[in-house]
């Protein structure tokens, strides 16, 4: 693990599988290359050997520097392929719909399926903590008033909407990042697996204004 949070999801232990699994094609391509550079230099320094040897025909490299440049890739797509269209899959009956509302600067978090046509609904604003007010073991511009409080193992949908500017719903350490469009809803689908308590924060990089 570099420089990632703990997967609560399996969304983000699926990117932090692949992420190991190319840091480990890019250690090997690294060593291979290494090698023969050192190889090169080696063999062909002047004093060691004054006369270099020359290779003609050399079908083995040529099939060598052929197939596992083209393997290489393919392990890596794969996976990756695989991961893309698995985040983009959403739940057909989601247990617990929340509408997440962007704003300068807080959220408005909405329990979509709580809400009654008798005027009573579940919504409440979430403001960020301020820099120079924070308890003691919070979280710097991180920890909020308002928590949202989610079930764990349960499907979730979020439906995320902005009601001014552009903004972008992320909660890093379950692998999500769902851009918020004016005049756009996008939503997409968690899963906590475990207890917790996670941070999220926008993502979209505006002005002060």
């Amino acid at each position: 693990q570099l420089g990632s949070q703990d997967a609560a999801t399996p969304m983000m232990q699926g990117i932090m599988d692949l992420h190991h699994d190319i840091f480990f094609f890019l250690i090997l391509i690294l060593v291979f290359v290494s090698w023969m550079l050192v190889r090169a230099l080696w063999h062909f320094h002047y004093k060691t050997n004054p006369i270099p040897q020359r290779i003609v025909h050399g079908t083995i490299i040529e099939i060598l520097r052929t197939i596992f440049p083209s393997i290489i890739p393919m392990f890596i797509a794969i996976p990756s392929f695989a991961l893309l269209y698995s985040m983009d899959e959403v739940v057909v009956d989601p247990a617990i719909t929340i509408k997440a509302i962007g704003h300068q600067w807080y959220r408005t978090y909405e329990y979509s399926d709580y809400n009654s046509s008798d005027e009573q609904s579940l919504t409440f604003d979430s403001y960020t903590i301020p820099e120079d007010d924070p308890e003691l073991g919070q979280s710097r511009l991180l920890e909020v008033d308002n928590r949202v409080v989610v079930p764990a193992k349960t499907h979730l949908r979020i439906i995320v909407t902005p009601a001014d500017v552009p903004h972008s719903w992320a909660v890093p350490s379950s692998g999500v990042k769902c851009d918020a469009v004016p005049g756009r809803s996008n939503q997409t689908s968690i899963s906590v697996q475990r207890e917790g308590v996670y941070y999220g924060q926008c993502s979209e990089i505006r002005g002060t204004n």
